[in-house]
């Protein structure tokens, strides 16, 4: 018998291949993907409400009930160590090399991402989350991009090696679970 959760997971996957195949500057790939079900959807809304608690920011902790209530979340980040090699200044400093060097003398930050990061493969990971929220939509399953689903992600050391990262909860159910929220 097929459930729609499984119908769910199937999306998931196909998500992957479009973040995966998605535009990328250079042609070089700097994402990482990872789908969370099951048990694991319940560690990312659980590091997501005590993100929200400790910070004071109730919209992680309305976020993390809507993550708990999917059948599955998707997840894609940017590696952290990356630069494009433009020297077009749009991080903040003058030149790639110097910008890495920056990110290299960071200490862990105290803030949910890591900076500085290459504006560029920011825009890669943009591309790749509309990529993704597009197949979801494509396929008629509810999805909203959050940045607090990214924060949980990375918070729980999933996704090693990136720095910034946004997760897709994904629900088939006869009301969206993303729409009237409230908070």
């Amino acid at each position: 018998m097929f459930f729609e959760s499984d119908a769910v997971e199937m999306v998931a996957r196909l998500m992957a291949l479009s973040a995966r195949t998605a535009p990328k500057a250079k042609g070089s790939d700097v994402i990482k993907t990872m789908i969370v079900t099951g048990t694991e959807l319940e560690q990312l809304a659980g590091a997501m409400r005590e993100y929200g608690e400790k910070h004071d920011v109730g919209f992680f902790i309305r976020d993390a009930g809507n993550v708990a209530a999917s059948d599955a979340c998707f997840l894609v980040g940017s590696l952290y160590a990356d630069a494009v090699g433009l020297d077009c200044g749009g991080c903040g400093y003058a030149t790639c090399a110097e910008m890495l060097d920056a990110q290299r003398e960071l200490t862990p930050p105290s803030t949910p991402f890591r900076g500085p990061n290459c504006i560029v493969r920011m825009a890669d990971l943009g591309i790749a989350v509309g990529s993704a929220a597009k197949t979801a939509s494509l396929h008629n399953v509810d999805n909203r991009v959050m940045y607090s689903a990214g924060v949980g992600a990375l918070s729980l050391g999933w996704l090693e090696g990136c720095g910034v990262a946004y997760g897709i909860p994904l629900r088939a159910a006869g009301k969206d679970i993303f729409f009237d929220r409230t908070r």
